[in-house]
C-alpha cells in the first residue's frame, strides 16, 4: 500500500520538464526586450563595438532625453492614447451590446445574425474594398478611420456571448419580476457579472489599438494624425541620424539608440495596463473552458 501511494506522489518526467521548458520560454521572450533597453541606455562607442548585451554599456540617458524632446513623438504619443482609450470603449459598448442580445433565446433571429459574424471570421473582406467603405462614410484623414471599421472583433463577440450565456437566467427573470427593463437589468446585473469578460476585452482591444499601424498607412495622409507606431517605423526603418543632426549633439548619440530609446517608449505604455487587469484577466481566458 505504501509502495502504491509512494508511486502516485512520485513526479513524472513531464511534470519536471515543465518548469524548464516554461523557463527556457520565458528567458526567449524576455533576453530581447533586455537588449533593447540595454541599448536604448548605453552610449555610442559601444553600440558602434558591438559590445551592448543584456547591461547597459557606458550608461547614458541621452537617447531618451532627445527623444522625449521631438514634439512629434508627444503628438503621435497623444493620438495613440486617444484612439486606444475611446476605441476601446466604443469597442467594448458595441461588442457588450450585439453580444447580450445574441445570448438570449426570446431573440429568435440570434442564429442568422451569428452566421453572418462567423462568414466575417472565414472571409475578410479585402484592402481596396475596405478603404472605398472608409472613404465614402467621410472618416479619411480622421481618428474614426482608426477606431471604428474595427469596432466589433468577430472572436470577441463570441468569446462575449459565450460569457453572456453562462450568466443565470434566472436572475434576469428575477430582475423582470422587479420590475426592471433591459437598461437597467443591463447595468445593475450584466455588467456588473462580466468584470473578468470585460477586462479580456479591453486588455485585446487596447493592444489592438495601440499597435495600429497599417490603417494609419492606409487611411491617414495628415502626419499631424500618425500613430506612435507610424513614427515607430520612420525612425526604425529610416536613418535616425538626422535626429541626432537635430539634437545637435552627434558626437554623444547614436542612431541605433536613438532607435530603441523609441521602442522602449512605445512599449512600455501599453505594458503597464496588464497588472492592473490581471486577476481579471485570467478568469476571462477561461471563459467557455468550464461546463457546469
Amino acid at each position: 500500500m505504501s509502495n502504491s501511494k509512494s508511486a502516485l506522489h512520485k513526479p513524472s518526467a513531464i511534470s519536471m520538464l515543465n518548469p524548464i521548458g516554461l523557463i527556457l520560454i520565458s528567458l526567449i521572450m524576455v533576453l530581447p526586450i533586455l537588449n533593447i533597453i540595454a541599448q536604448s541606455f548605453s552610449g555610442p562607442v559601444a553600440l558602434s563595438a558591438g559590445k551592448v548585451v543584456l547591461w547597459p554599456v557606458q550608461f547614458t540617458v541621452d537617447n531618451y532625453v532627445t527623444v522625449l524632446k521631438q514634439i512629434a513623438i508627444w503628438r503621435a504619443f497623444s493620438v495613440s492614447v486617444i484612439i486606444t482609450v475611446f476605441g476601446t470603449l466604443i469597442s467594448l459598448i458595441m461588442t457588450a451590446s450585439l453580444a447580450y442580445p445574441l445570448s438570449r433565446n426570446e431573440y429568435r433571429e440570434r442564429k442568422y445574425i451569428l452566421l453572418l459574424v462567423l462568414i466575417t471570421m472565414i472571409f475578410h473582406a479585402p484592402l481596396i474594398p475596405n478603404y472605398l467603405l472608409v472613404r465614402n462614410l467621410g472618416l479619411l484623414d480622421s481618428l474614426w478611420a482608426l477606431m471604428l471599421p474595427g469596432a466589433i472583433s468577430a472572436f470577441n463577440l463570441f468569446v462575449m456571448r459565450s460569457f453572456f450565456l453562462s450568466i443565470p437566467g434566472e436572475l434576469i427573470e428575477s430582475a423582470r419580476i422587479d420590475g426592471a427593463g433591459e437598461i437597467r437589468t443591463i447595468w445593475s446585473i450584466i455588467l456588473p457579472l462580466s468584470k473578468p469578460a470585460m477586462a479580456t476585452m479591453s486588455i485585446i482591444y487596447s493592444v489592438a489599438l495601440w499597435n495600429n499601424y497599417s490603417n494609419a498607412l492606409y487611411f491617414i495622409n495628415n502626419r499631424a494624425l500618425f500613430p506612435l507606431q507610424v513614427k515607430l517605423r520612420e525612425f526604425v526603418v529610416t536613418d535616425s541620424s538626422d535626429l541626432a543632426n537635430t539634437a545637435g549633439d552627434i558626437a554623444n548619440l547614436s542612431p541605433e539608440g536613438l532607435k530603441m530609446a523609441v521602442i522602449v517608449i512605445a512599449t512600455i505604455p501599453i505594458m503597464l495596463v496588464y497588472p492592473f487587469l490581471q486577476k481579471h484577466f485570467i478568469k476571462g481566458m477561461l471563459i467557455g473552458s468550464i461546463k457546469s
